[in-house]
Formats: structure tokens, sequence, C-alpha cells
């Protein structure tokens, strides 16, 4: 079973770039889902190609901070609702699904999806903000079986943000 995630990062990144679980680049997450086999990443990419790449471009907004988990335990910079982010996600669900892989925490999906940043100490999203939806990454959670780390598999951009590449 592979632990994957589908994000847009907020901070510059590259291919196959690793960081630590504790400290990830500000990012949105798109789609957080489990999915067997080792082709798996090459299906996911295959299949959210053009969703990811129909929303390339997009304009996104900061909304107001807030906080979730565990008694409000994670402060959060909310995006403000987008057609477009909203569409994405939902496409993104579908094709996980498609390819039998299991959403986790379906009760955030959907209607109920509300896209926001996680705030990493100083590093943060601002109220008003502007955002572009221009890197997209596909992301292993686990890779090669360790779980301190996280390694980006493929990432979408935008032509002046770098350029596209596969797994």
């Amino acid at each position: 079973m592979r632990n994957l995630i589908l994000v847009t990062f907020v901070e510059p990144v590259t291919e196959g770039q690793e960081f630590p679980r504790s400290d990830w680049p500000l990012h949105i997450t798109l789609a957080r889902f489990d999915i067997n086999g080792a082709d798996a990443p090459a299906g996911v990419a295959a299949r959210a190609d053009a969703p990811v790449r129909a929303a390339l471009g997009t304009q996104l907004t900061v909304g107001k901070d807030d906080a979730f988990g565990y008694l409000g335990s994670i402060p959060v910079s909310l995006i403000e609702p987008s057609p477009a982010l909203q569409l994405l996600h939902e496409s993104l669900v579908d094709a996980v699904v498609g390819l039998s892989g299991t959403i986790a925490s379906p009760q955030y999906t959907g209607n109920n999806y509300r896209p926001h940043v996680s705030h990493h100490g100083d590093r943060r999203a601002h109220p008003g903000d502007a955002v572009v939806l221009d890197r997209v990454a596909l992301v292993d959670m686990a890779p090669d079986g360790g779980h301190a780390t996280r390694r980006i598999l493929h990432l979408w951009t935008l032509p002046e943000a770098g350029t596209d590449k596969s797994l």
C-alpha cells in the first residue's frame, strides 16, 4: 500500500525533492490517499494530468486564519472559495477512486473540503495574500518505506515556474 498526497505548493520545490515530515514547504492539500501497486504513482499522475493542467495558473486568495486538529492545535490560513480549486480537488479525488485508491479523511472531501495552508513556525500565508496555483505535486508520504521524509514524485508547473517533470 502506498500513502500518497496531491498538493499545490506555495513555496518553490523541485522534482525529486525530499524534506522532513515535520518541515513541509508551505502547501495546500488537494487529496490524500492510499493506493496499491508498484505502478500506482504513474497511474495517478496520468489520471491527474488533465485536471491539473486545466487548473494551473488559477489565482487564489488567502482568507482568514483558523485552527484545525485536536483542540485547534494546528494554526492555518484558509483559502477563499474558488470554483477552480474545488473542481481540481473533486477531479483528483475521482481520479484516485477510479484507480481503487482509498481517500484518507473522506469527511474532509467534496463539499467538506476546506483548503488551507498550515503554518510552519514563522512561515505562513497571510490574509489577503495572492497565491497562484503554479506547482502541483504528487508526493510519497513514505519513500522507500520510511516515514521520516517525504519525496516529490511528480511535479506539474507553469512554464514560468519551471519545467514539467515526469516520474
